[in-house]
């Protein structure tokens, strides 16, 4: 689950929070669901994506259908289905693209192991870690020095580079702007209408920027610093670290900020400052593969960030000094 469905009470939902840490009662039925009238979640629900374990059932489950107007950016036009519950906010894992969907956790239930936690604890370098507990006192470059939350656009359903992913293999080498030949030539701001890459099957309609709330998944509620603010989302085919081939929104990529906002994309540090990112910071080698478990040279576990500034800002215990007021 994200970040914000424990902090559903700290904002003035202490209703839905009620209605997800209790029982819950199926009323009625769905065209998207198969419980009958009756039937009872567990306490947390089900699992807060579309296609969830146990079948079409989300939409029966009320408090991950609700959306929330504390979630949302009142610059984003982005409404209604397929989304269920839009977030304009997300969660900052860092400058690597390196098990940022899971962490130390498994989509399985299975337990982590050595490997995992090598590759967890050399790359995923931001506030938060899927499955591992992070403190103030793990913010080793400061509160003031440390990104925590950042703003996202939902998608519109119109091929936005920034709210639809494409997939390329290639990305699994660590290389964020691997995708960034594909953008149209005269609309930048979105992929080239000839591709076939891009997820618009109609099987992964629900696979775009921001759309489930309660969720985890990168494409919903995180984000990386590695491409500036408004650059192109772009996504592995698959989870080589884990011989996974499920959903879009579960896959390595690289997830950037977004906004409707002019020239950037709003950030709230550690410390709870908010500031305005403009898409022109210093974000270093965009070519550049990020740090992680058996890299080399500057992708080296321990190494300040390939990503210049920007990237330097995703990390929390990377000890760069930063040296100008953003």
């Amino acid at each position: 689950m994200s970040i914000f469905v424990g902090l559903t009470p700290f904002f003035e939902q202490q209703a839905i929070w009620e209605q997800i840490s209790n029982p819950f009662l199926v009323t009625q039925g769905s065209a998207l669901g198969s419980l009958p009238p009756g039937t009872a979640f567990q306490p947390m629900g089900p699992m807060p994506n579309f296609y969830d374990l146990i079948g079409q059932v989300q939409a029966q489950y009320d408090p991950w259908m609700t959306e929330m107007p504390a979630m949302r950016c009142p610059s984003d036009p982005g409404a209604g289905l397929p989304a269920t519950g839009r977030s304009n906010y997300a969660a900052c894992l860092g400058d690597s693209m390196q098990r940022m969907g899971y962490g130390l956790a498994e989509i399985d239930g299975t337990r982590p192991n050595s490997n995992r936690a090598q590759i967890v604890r050399a790359g995923c370098r931001g506030a938060f870690v899927g499955g591992q507990p992070n403190k103030f006192r793990d913010i080793l470059d400061g509160l003031a020095n440390t990104i925590m939350l950042g703003e996202i656009a939902t998608d519109l359903g119109d091929q936005d580079a920034r709210t639809t992913p494409l997939e390329n293999a290639n990305i699994s080498a660590g290389i964020p702007n691997i995708c960034a030949n594909s953008k149209d030539p005269l609309r930048p701001q979105f992929w080239n209408p000839t591709l076939t890459g891009a997820i618009n099957a109609a099987s992964e309609f629900e696979n775009r920027r921001g759309y489930r709330w309660p969720s985890s998944s990168p494409m919903f509620t995180a984000f990386v610093t590695m491409l500036p603010p408004n650059r192109e989302l772009c996504l592995q085919g698959s989870d080589p670290l884990d011989g996974s081939s499920i959903r879009g929104y579960t896959r390595p990529g690289s997830y950037t900020l977004s906004s409707r906002h002019q020239g950037g994309a709003h950030i709230v540090m550690a410390d709870g400052a908010v500031k305005f990112i403009t898409d022109s910071i210093e974000a270093g080698d965009s070519g550049a593969v990020n740090v992680m478990f058996g890299g080399v040279g500057v992708s080296t576990p321990g190494s300040a960030s390939p990503y210049g500034l920007w990237g330097s800002l995703g990390t929390r215990a990377s000890k760069e000094v930063i040296q100008e007021e953003l």
